[in-house]
């Protein structure tokens, strides 16, 4: 299983927000490079990020630190956060950026996502955030009427790769979590099931790795010093 270490960005600065609430937001470093070659000295891989300001208003504001971070890392790198256009998906990807995450507007727009994954193939991944049963949209401000089973069902039928499954519950919340739902997914779906929200231990990870999950998000517990990202680098392998 991948470790995805997370960067969310605000203002150029790496961030946390607890359960997505905006109002709840710790700020963890001024140099978001810096924590992602922090993240690469310990062994990670792969690195994870969000625009938040991007999520709420479907622009790019921290392009120049997203580059900044491709630029100085060997990381394979996704982001999500309000991309709601080809010209956004084509800007990440033209600044070094592996992956992109399409949250709203694969809620919103099926066929934009539809034309994503046509012309990108699995450059294009999508975030299923989770509020409850349903899909929420547009930073996590609203909820759709799809539950996260029928999306998930639409999403490997078009033939997504790459599922990034959010417990917004769960999020920074540091209680764990929700490995009843990582197993349900990944008996009913094929496809690459990464888990966010609430990875907050090591013996989460070793559950979440021991379910064949793709991947694993850790965001707050890395930053508050609840997890060493190496041993849980360690522990998913």
């Amino acid at each position: 299983m991948i470790i995805f270490p997370a960067i969310d960005l605000y203002e150029g600065k790496a961030v946390r927000l607890l359960k997505g609430d905006y109002a709840k937001m710790t700020v963890y470093s001024d140099t978001p490079a810096d924590v992602a070659r922090e993240f690469q000295a310990a062994g990670a891989t792969h690195i994870h990020l969000v625009d938040l300001e991007g999520a709420k208003d479907g622009t790019t504001p921290n392009l120049d630190t997203v580059r900044s971070i491709v630029e100085s890392t060997d990381l394979f790198s996704e982001i999500g956060g309000g991309i709601r256009s080809m010209e956004t998906i084509e800007a990440y990807l033209a600044v070094g950026v592996n992956r992109v995450i399409l949250g709203t507007a694969a809620v919103t727009n099926p066929e934009f996502l539809a034309e994503a994954v046509a012309r990108f193939g699995e450059k294009i991944a999508v975030g299923v955030d989770i509020k409850g049963d349903k899909v929420a949209i547009k930073g996590w401000t609203e909820t759709s009427d799809l539950t996260c089973f029928e999306f998930c069902e639409n999403m490997q039928k078009l033939g997504v790769k790459t599922l990034i499954c959010t417990d917004i519950s769960k999020d920074g919340a540091m209680q764990g979590t929700n490995h009843a739902l990582y197993r349900e997914l990944s008996e009913r779906f094929s496809v690459q099931i990464v888990a966010s929200g609430g990875v907050s231990s090591l013996e989460d990870v070793e559950r979440l790795a021991a379910r064949g999950l793709y991947g694993a998000i850790i965001g707050k517990a890395y930053y508050t010093g609840a997890i060493s990202l190496s041993d849980a680098i360690e522990v998913a392998k």
